[in-house]
């Protein structure tokens, strides 16, 4: 597809964008006191269809808002793209059927970068199935992305510290109550940045998405914090853009542990109050304040 008018993107416009959210009227109800009529706030959930080089690679339910950076995002952590010069341009596909639809965003490679369009199709649906055992999964992701070897240690406190500020960065959470955050912070513990999905996995493609097309990747001396659980996908992603030490205010699963142990990962969970599990690699956290 041509690429003509397509622009580079610059760091100004990648500055805060606002969610989109819904209302709906209800019927508050509470206990001896009379229902009552009033609007609620709702978070947003429509279908994002990715396209590369007008081929569709993935369909996402996702809270619109920030969609170049969840497309971008995706496509770090699938291994497709790796640098910013990768990329000419993420548009509103504008050519074809497409064209009469909203949410069809086409990303426009560069010449020089090779697609293997049947690899990324068969590791999407791998990702969402149960067809592989966890080895052979971690072993597939260890093809492409080699287990992380950073440096970085941050203290206890600061790692207790971050789920607070991730907290009243939510400005579509207070909004809703319905949204999953992820936030990126650097080894001071200062918030680079936060992003809202009603997919956890859609928050994290966004926020490495914004390291990418702001030239930030990797994020080798940097946290990944998420507000819900810490999965084996979201290890992958943070994996891809080099993490090494990723926070969960949840629950992480056994793959995930058993994935943050191969690839160097240092993994937190349960990280609520004045608390925390870690579950692989604690070198990275220490008590020196």
């Amino acid at each position: 597809m041509p690429t003509r008018g397509l622009k580079k993107f610059k760091p100004a416009e990648l500055e805060p964008e606002s969610l989109e959210t819904a209302t709906a009227e209800i019927l508050h109800c509470r206990a001896g006191q009379k229902p009552k009529r009033q609007l609620d706030h709702l978070a947003k959930e429509e279908p994002l269809e990715i396209r590369v080089r007008g081929r569709s690679v993935a369909v996402s339910m996702r809270t619109p808002g920030h969609d170049a950076e969840l497309a971008a995002g995706f496509l770090v952590s699938e291994g497709m793209i790796h640098k910013s010069m990768d990329v000419l341009g993420i548009a509103p596909c504008q050519q074809g059927e497409a064209a009469d639809y909203e949410n069809v965003l086409n990303v426009f490679l560069a010449p020089s970068v090779e697609v293997d369009f049947e690899r990324l199709t068969r590791h999407v649906f791998a990702s969402s199935s149960c067809g592989l055992c966890g080895k052979a999964s971690i072993e597939s992701v260890h093809q492409h992305f080699a287990p992380v070897e950073s440096g970085m240690k941050m203290t206890a406190k600061k790692i207790l510290g971050l789920p607070a500020r991730l907290r009243a960065a939510q400005e579509a959470f207070e909004k809703t109550g319905g949204l999953h955050a992820a936030a990126v912070f650097d080894a001071q513990g200062r918030v680079l940045v936060v992003r809202e999905d009603v997919g956890r996995h859609n928050a994290v493609d966004k926020v490495i998405g914004h390291g990418f097309l702001k030239g930030g990747l990797p994020f080798d001396q940097h946290v990944l914090l998420v507000s819900g659980r810490a999965s084996f996908e979201i290890m992958q992603k943070a994996l891809a853009a080099r993490i090494p030490i990723i926070c969960a205010v949840s629950a992480p699963s056994s793959l995930a542990v058993e994935f943050a142990r191969e690839s160097g990962q240092t993994l937190v969970g349960f990280l609520r109050g004045e608390t925390m599990n870690i579950y692989s690699h604690p070198e990275r956290i220490t008590s020196r304040a």
